[in-house]
């Protein structure tokens, strides 16, 4: 089992679909942890008590990603309360589409903010909590196999995924002499909230038909990447993408 015994990990929108399941399964393997919500404070509150309900200690923070201040008083009041942060799972993000003859200068910005400029934000927070620790730290966010092949018609979502690629690696590189670990994971369809109307409005079998494994991904299947890679297991992986996609890019 992946142990993250006295671990302290910060999730950037964790109360919902995929940061909620990677949440709860920190949580499993040993973690305590912060989260930040946006809207739904029911919904943040709920999987708080379930990690509490583990024996874990959990922090619930409203703050919109996007919002410098906000983001980073979040991940010092959860370094407060949790005595330091030993991980970072950036979750917050859009997934919507427009073709290119429909979509406004508004459209893209809004995407490329959230998906991307709130991946800066957040890492740019917890980098000063995992520097002032010998041990260093570990970072994951979520991309998307869109970020790795490009999609029509979600082409801004693609952009900003891919950006969240190639900041990984930047960061991996430029963080590496702190012990600072830093990677993506890339889901294909999900299983979420979020990409549950796109998925039906494709067709749900078709979708499936195009997975290897034969079925779409959970979000406890990106949890479980997420965890390996926060764990100690992962400790000579950095600059990496770690595709979760059930054989459906194909893609290292």
């Amino acid at each position: 089992m992946i142990n993250l015994s006295g671990q302290r990990i910060f999730i950037a929108g964790g109360s919902r679909g995929i940061g909620r399941a990677a949440a709860l399964m920190a949580a499993q393997a040993g973690a305590d942890v912060a989260l930040t919500y946006r809207a739904d404070a029911d919904a943040a509150r709920a999987i708080a008590r379930e990690i509490e309900a583990l024996g874990r200690r959990a922090c619930v923070i409203a703050a919109d990603v996007v919002e410098p201040g906000e983001i980073t008083a979040a991940v010092d009041a959860a370094a407060r309360t949790l005595g330091g942060l030993d991980g970072l799972v950036v979750s917050a993000g859009i997934f919507e589409g427009s073709p290119i003859g429909e979509m406004t200068l508004e459209f893209w910005n809004r995407t490329m903010t959230i998906n991307l400029t709130g991946t800066f934000l957040a890492v740019k927070a917890a980098v000063p909590h995992f520097r002032r620790q010998a041990s260093g730290g570990s970072i994951v966010i979520y991309t998307s196999t869109a970020g790795q092949r490009g999609s029509a018609v979600y082409s801004a979502y693609a952009t900003s995924k891919a950006g969240q690629i190639m900041f990984m690696r930047s960061m991996a590189l430029e963080l590496a002499a702190d012990r600072i670990r830093v990677n993506c994971v890339a889901p294909a369809w999900t299983d979420t909230d979020m990409a549950r109307g796109p998925v039906d409005a494709i067709g749900r079998d078709k979708v499936i038909a195009g997975f290897p494994l034969g079925r779409i991904g959970q979000p406890a299947d990106v949890a479980g990447a997420t965890v390996y890679l926060l764990s100690d297991l992962a400790r000579f992986v950095t600059g990496m993408t770690l595709t979760v996609d059930g054989g459906k890019d194909m893609r290292g």
